[in-house]
């Protein structure tokens, strides 16, 4: 399997046939907004370099059914047309459900949520909406390859 940069690559391609294009990167100001809003609201909770990382690349992805959260609209240095399903308004949103605050959700599916689960300290991807366990990851970068590669696999050119 592609590491979920090499995918990336590919998504671009694909976006581009259809006109589209991925978002900007977040700024380095805008990441660390981000983190110290985490920690004011979470104060237990660090995000993983490499989510970092992929913001760095690209302010979250909404692909082939695939999201992955990036900084939250708020956050942002300019104001973008486009919507961005933000990291920390999203999961506000989730934590609605009592059970959900176990987990720190990085993106979902049409059918999965990819997450941290607080409690057992392992990457996982749940199915949607019932919250079953589907698989485990032994880091965010295995969770998004994966991730990422299901969006591909599934998609139709």
């Amino acid at each position: 399997m592609q590491s979920w940069k090499n995918m990336l690559v590919d998504i671009k391609k694909i976006e581009a046939e259809y006109g589209s294009k991925l978002r900007r990167p977040a700024s380095e100001l805008e990441i660390s907004q981000m983190k110290n809003n985490i920690k004011q609201k979470w104060s237990h909770i660090d995000i993983p370099n490499t989510y970092v990382e992929f913001l760095n690349l690209i302010n979250g992805l909404d692909f082939n059914g695939l999201v992955i959260y990036g900084v939250d609209k708020v956050l942002l240095e300019k104001e973008i047309e486009e919507d961005v399903h933000g990291f920390i308004e999203t999961n506000e949103y989730w934590y609605e459900n009592e059970w959900q605050k176990q987990y720190l959700f990085f993106g979902d599916s049409d059918t999965s949520w990819y997450c941290y689960d607080l409690k057992e300290d392992q990457y996982v991807e749940l199915d949607k909406p019932s919250g079953t366990l589907m698989q485990e990851f032994e880091g965010f970068g295995i969770m998004l390859d994966d991730a990422l590669n299901t969006a591909l696999l599934n998609v139709i050119i």
